[in-house]
């Protein structure tokens, strides 16, 4: 199985559920110094449903920003 491990993303939800201070915060701890916007992790699912991807096994792709994950 692979998986895709997303750090901060922007969508509509961000503003609907967070206080606004946090929202002017929102993935600003990233290396980027901003959040992923949706179109620039959708590619990585993309592949990982491909034929493309089918000799990749046990793969997690850090789509963080720069942030290593733990």
């Amino acid at each position: 199985m692979n998986a895709i491990a997303p750090g901060p993303v922007w969508t509509p939800l961000i503003p609907a559920t967070l206080s606004e201070d946090h929202v002017k915060e929102f993935g600003k701890s990233t290396q980027m110094g901003r959040p992923a916007q949706p179109a620039e992790i959708a590619p990585s699912y993309v592949f990982l449903a491909s034929e493309e991807s089918r000799f990749i096994t046990g793969a997690v792709l850090d789509l963080t920003g720069g942030e290593m994950l733990p």
